[in-house]
């Protein structure tokens, strides 16, 4: 059975739209929040990669784009610390190396991921609420709320008609009125997986 079109507005995201919007709206991020310390560097199978100083792996603030920065000389740095990264004076960032893949953080760097992007997602909760209020359908018959993890076509409907009544004001307010438990880790997991590349669409990711 095809998705209504009434619920959604006058037309659907196809792959090329989402493809379009995410470059539409690519942006630089302006800060991001250290999952990772390596003081000596990274060695890398590239040689022409290799870094031989002080360096952070890092999780954006808006887009979650993973990077690798290197750090000024004789200054520290904590995990989860919030860095500038934009193109003004850095207080603690000499340059930044480079995007990097979700393989290509250390251990320490994915134990951290999950828990720095929920805290982010928290912080930011109008903004993903906001999906729940707006998001629309993806294909025919696929609605962009079904990619969130434990989201079916039952719970999807019943989103859809409570933000149709009123639309959703928190994420207790979700988890109050239309049953999904918890929204911001789902949230989260769906996040974690457009970061490791298990889903072709990206929600939420910045596109490479």
């Amino acid at each position: 059975m095809s998705i209504p079109t009434r619920y959604y507005g006058e037309r659907r995201l196809e792959d090329r739209d989402l493809d379009r919007e995410a470059s539409a709206k690519r942006t630089y991020e302006e800060h991001a929040y250290v999952l990772d310390y390596l003081p000596t560097g990274r060695n890398t199978a590239d040689r022409y990669r290799h870094i031989a100083a002080p360096m952070v792996q890092v999780v954006g603030e808006d887009h979650f784009t993973l990077l690798e920065l290197e750090i000024k000389p004789g200054l520290a740095v904590n995990l989860h610390e919030r860095l500038y990264v934009g193109r003004e004076k850095r207080d603690k960032v000499e340059r930044i190396i480079g995007r990097i893949d979700y393989d290509e953080l250390t251990a320490t760097a994915k134990v951290e991921l999950p828990v720095m992007v929920e805290e982010l997602v928290k912080r930011r909760e109008s903004h993903f609420v906001d999906f729940f209020n707006r998001s629309q359908a993806i294909t025919p018959r696929m609605h962009a709320l079904e990619l969130l993890p434990g989201i079916g076509k039952k719970s999807m409907w019943h989103i859809i008609d409570t933000r149709e009544k009123k639309p959703f004001e928190s994420f207790d307010d979700i988890q109050r009125r239309a049953g999904i438990h918890d929204p911001a880790k789902i949230i989260s997991r769906r996040i974690i997986e457009e970061l490791t590349g298990e889903s072709k669409y990206r929600l939420f990711v910045r596109a490479a």
